[in-house]
């Protein structure tokens, strides 16, 4: 994990992927969870979209904890933070109050963030020139497990009961320990490639992180009212959380196959024109979704999964190319960026919803997401590098 490489390592790369995998699994059990704790604690939808707030807070620090790890090998957060977003988010159902929720939800987002903030970077140091194949096999990870992990926590509610339901918390034990033993010999020595301050290094990022904003924006308006309040929205039309449950596993299944493509064909057809498609062909289809008859909702989320979250690795390379030597604290700016916006976002949505209905302010989400396209202009273009 020290050294840079010019070789995809295919094995190292797919190991942190399945990290990624297990990690996430629990991190969405939020969506799931959350008609039970509005239902237990009474709670508004602008109140209960404060849970991803809060999850999310900690992702505020990771400019810095991008600058820390760009001087060290510190990838111990990739190991162990399974076992630690496990056990928090296993707990929220013996939790007795929003209070302690919230606790809960601060220690996982802790953990997820430093988690979040390390993988990319140990995925672009292993993937040579295939970066975005790299962060395609990364965000395949995060997807799968937001596939599986709606229908785990259903199934862990449905055997144990909501208040008991944390012994699947073992299920990331498992995960960190064999990751420990998969890498327990990797020398966590220096790993810096140049040292520049901090202050030049944002100085030198809002080139590409200012347009890349305005995308992240688009792309967000639409993704986090889905990935937060689908099962909701699902329960609130009429269908069972179990139904709400697999739609949640539907987007985020097809969104698996989506990365994987995604950030693959973008090393090949070029970034910029991959967003500047698969953006606005998001927003139409989250209006089909939410205007489609019953027998259209599933093959409907299946495309709207696939492009949606086709669109993440591609950033995700994005910020990979232009920051060489301080990748980081750029891809801890970009998740701090992400935080901001989801954090607004969702409990936007939430508002909007307590107001017009959750089909309406979803609706507005769509509409806006179309100008994405637009910042896809201003994104600079990939930076050529010669194979040697």
């Amino acid at each position: 994990m020290t050294q840079n490489s010019d070789v995809f390592q295919f094995r190292k790369i797919l190991l942190i992927s399945g990290g990624h995998f297990s990690h996430d699994i629990f991190t969405s059990f939020l969506a799931v969870f959350l008609p039970l704790l509005i239902d237990k604690f009474s709670l508004s939808l602008a109140l209960a979209g404060t849970f991803t707030v809060i999850f999310r807070a900690p992702s505020l620090l990771n400019p810095l904890l991008g600058f820390i790890f760009d001087r060290t090998n510190f990838y111990y957060p990739v190991i162990w933070g399974p076992v630690v977003t496990a056990a928090a988010m296993s707990l929220i159902g013996v939790a007795p109050s929003y209070g302690t929720v919230c606790v809960l939800l601060l220690f996982a987002g802790i953990s997820s963030s430093m988690f979040h903030v390390v993988g990319p970077v140990i995925i672009a140091r292993m993937a040579g020139y295939d970066i975005g194949r790299g962060m395609s096999f990364w965000m395949t990870g995060g997807e799968t497990a937001r596939f599986v992990g709606p229908v785990l926590g259903v199934w862990a509610i449905s055997f144990w009961g909501f208040e008991d339901c944390y012994p699947v918390m073992f299920l990331g034990l498992l995960a960190s320990l064999f990751l420990h033993v998969q890498f327990k010999d990797i020398d966590s020595g220096t790993v810096s490639e140049h040292k520049v301050r901090i202050s030049e290094s944002l100085r030198s990022l809002g080139r590409m992180m200012l347009p890349l904003s305005g995308v992240m924006i688009a792309v967000i308006l639409m993704a986090a009212p889905l990935t937060a309040f689908l099962p909701t929205f699902m329960v609130a039309s009429g269908k069972s959380l179990w139904f709400g449950a697999a739609a949640l596993a539907v987007l985020e299944g097809a969104g698996a196959l989506g990365t994987i493509t995604g950030g693959t064909l973008s090393d090949r057809l070029g970034r910029r024109r991959m967003l500047a498609g698969a953006i606005p062909l998001s927003a139409f289809l989250m209006l089909a979704f939410l205007y489609a008859p019953g027998w259209l909702v599933i093959p409907l989320l299946v495309l709207l999964g696939f492009t949606l979250f086709s669109i993440i690795p591609i950033e995700l390379a994005i910020v990979q190319d232009h920051c060489v030597g301080q990748r980081g604290i750029a891809n801890g700016l970009y998740m701090g960026i992400s935080f901001i916006i989801t954090a607004t976002v969702t409990v936007s949505a939430g508002w909007l919803s307590d107001q017009v209905g959750l089909q309406a302010a979803m609706v507005v989400c769509a509409l806006i997401g179309f100008a994405g396209t637009f910042f896809v202009l201003f994104l600079p273009t990939r930076p050529v590098i010669s194979k040697k």
